[in-house]
């Protein structure tokens, strides 16, 4: 799919009316379902739009801020910021209050638009915040507290829309701002349209024609959702549908009524939706058990994915049937449960990218037999490998504009010639496969030199069933002949399996001799010399990757 128009806002009209009837957004409430057509969709987001010009007299470039769950109202916010000529900024509920003022004071919105569950916190916000003026309820009206519901304002849907040129930022996502001075990725109009350019014709040929239902799990604040989730299937005219509940059971339920084709997912969502197909299974009697291994040892050799649907029919009526497959992003998928989910006939499509990219790169769609591939870079960009150091560069229309009011930060990782330095250590085949292998900042450099990717180490001790999850870490030692050196330390969190059974000590002496036998599959120099037991759960970011920093703080290490 070619993007003709390079005018968001004549995009945004021509969707409108090209869809007009179809379902655009939705979501289960308790009740019942709420839908918005592309022609509700696109009449809300024009009421507000005028709201914001003429009542509040918003100018070109003025901040607006979003403090939302992902719910349909979200998506008309989004579009009513763009035709009102503003600058969006979604934020992470998860946030505290101390770090949301943090990224807010940097950023300066002058309109909040923030769901019923967020009024409080929002309300706090302002009195420390001289620049928002302006607070909006995005729900319908209940006990707002005094304040505006978007759906108590007129119904005025005509105004004279802001174009704005491709240069323009459009988004400024936060890609951290817990600690020290809040990361603000700038994404232009021009990036959001490389972007939506590229991903068309990226994923048309492997998504079913026509018309397609999409399942969103992910939050609006992640630019992999707003990009591929959002923005990209709406242009496609899909209808995108959001869930209240992360719960396996609740997510097939929803699957299963809305008959969902597709899914943009994290990695780790697929390891649960993995782990429950297998618990039910377990729940099964000996014979059952036995035919659906020997199904999914049959499924290895079967080329076509319609036979391996018809083997596992009673997964896939589970999924509503329709189920065809799903693109994970954020962090590193498992190849092992990738492999799970293509021999039952669940096509996974693993993508590559990070913010400052906005954020797509690659998406594997021809090389699913090799899952440790993200595939080749999308048609806009322009890959290579720093030769010195192994890490990966990107080059091409959709590379930020920027870090917010950080020229210096921008200009450690885009160079003078317009590489974007992504952080990440990848190889690249002769077919021009990406394979990413580990993360420069995480490199544990040993005594001789050697340098060692903890992500490489965690592979393997990862294939455990007692290990629940695995952080490798460098630990720098402070005396000695190796003083400045780092020593690599695993930190294992044990299965549940494994606590209810054991007491400390026995637990101690069967992780130690669990890592030791699945070291030795390593070179010596990489096997882990410290091994850290931990009972809590690890530290992780929203997408669920690891917090190695916070990992450390919590070992003492």
């Amino acid at each position: 799919m070619v993007l003709k128009q390079k005018n968001v806002l004549s995009m945004l009209e021509d969707k409108t009316n090209e869809y007009n009837d179809r379902i655009a957004l939705g979501m289960k409430t308790a009740l019942g379902w709420k839908e918005f057509t592309y022609k509700g969709l696109g009449l809300l987001s024009r009421k507000l739009a005028w709201h914001l010009i003429n009542e509040l007299e918003v100018k070109k470039g003025d901040k607006l801020a979003i403090l939302s769950e992902s719910k349909p109202e979200y998506g008309a916010c989004v579009f009513a910021s763009i035709l009102a000529g503003m600058t969006t900024v979604p934020l992470d509920i998860k946030l505290t209050r101390y770090e949301l003022k943090s990224i807010l004071s940097d950023c300066e919105p002058l309109v909040m638009l923030v769901s019923q569950s967020y009024v409080k916190t929002a309300l706090e916000l302002q009195k420390d915040l001289p620049s928002l003026k302006y607070i909006l309820v995005m729900d319908e009206p209940s006990y707002n507290l005094g304040l505006t519901s978007i759906y108590e304002l007129p119904n005025n849907y005509d105004s004279k829309w802001r174009h704005r040129s491709p240069k323009s930022t459009v988004f400024i996502i936060y890609t951290s701002g817990t600690t020290g001075s809040p990361k603000g990725v700038e994404i232009t109009f021009g990036n959001m349209m490389s972007q939506l350019d590229d991903l068309g014709d990226t994923l048309e040929p492997i998504l079913p024609e026509g018309h397609c239902t999409i399942l969103s799990i992910l939050p609006m604040n992640h630019l992999f959702e707003m990009t591929v989730g959002f923005s990209t299937f709406l242009n496609f005219g899909f209808s995108v549908y959001y869930t209240q509940s992360l719960k396996p059971k609740d997510i097939m339920t929803i699957m299963r009524e809305k008959h969902v084709n597709f899914m943009i997912v994290v990695p780790a969502f697929l390891k649960l939706l993995k782990t429950s197909i297998e618990s039910e299974l377990h729940s099964k009697s000996e014979a059952e058990q036995q035919i659906f291994k020997l199904k999914y040892a049959i499924a290895k050799f079967i080329p076509f994915n319609s036979i391996k649907k018809l083997m596992f029919k009673d997964i896939h009526e589970k999924f509503g049937g329709q189920f065809m497959g799903c693109m994970p992003g954020g962090a590193p998928l498992d190849v092992h449960v990738g492999k799970f989910f293509e021999r039952i006939g669940i096509k996974i499509y693993q993508g590559y990218g990070l913010s400052e990219a906005s954020p797509i790169v690659s998406v594997n769609t021809d090389r699913r037999k090799d899952l440790t591939s993200v595939g080749k870079p999308l048609k806009s960009y322009s890959v290579k490998i720093d030769k010195e150091t192994g890490e990966l560069m990107v080059k091409g229309p959709a590379v930020m504009k920027g870090y917010h009011n950080q020229p210096e930060l921008t200009a450690s990782v885009i160079d003078s010639d317009g590489w974007l330095h992504t952080g990440d250590i990848a190889k690249i085949d002769k077919d021009g496969h990406i394979f990413i292998t580990g993360r420069i900042k995480n490199m544990i450099v040993l005594s001789g030199g050697k340098k060692v990717f903890p992500e490489e180490v965690e592979a393997v001790l990862e294939k455990s069933p007692y290990f629940a999850e695995v952080c490798v870490l460098g630990i720098s030692r402070t005396f000695g002949a190796k003083d400045g050196t780092e020593e690599i330390a695993a930190v294992i969190v044990p299965s549940e399996e494994l606590t209810s059974k054991y007491d400390d000590e026995t637990l101690e002496t069967l992780i130690r001799s669990e890592v030791k036998t699945l070291s030795s599959r390593l070179t010596a120099y990489k096997r882990p010399v410290n091994i850290i037991i931990s009972k809590k759960p690890l530290p992780r970011t929203a997408t669920r990757k690891v917090k190695r920093k916070e990992v450390k703080e919590l070992v003492k290490i």
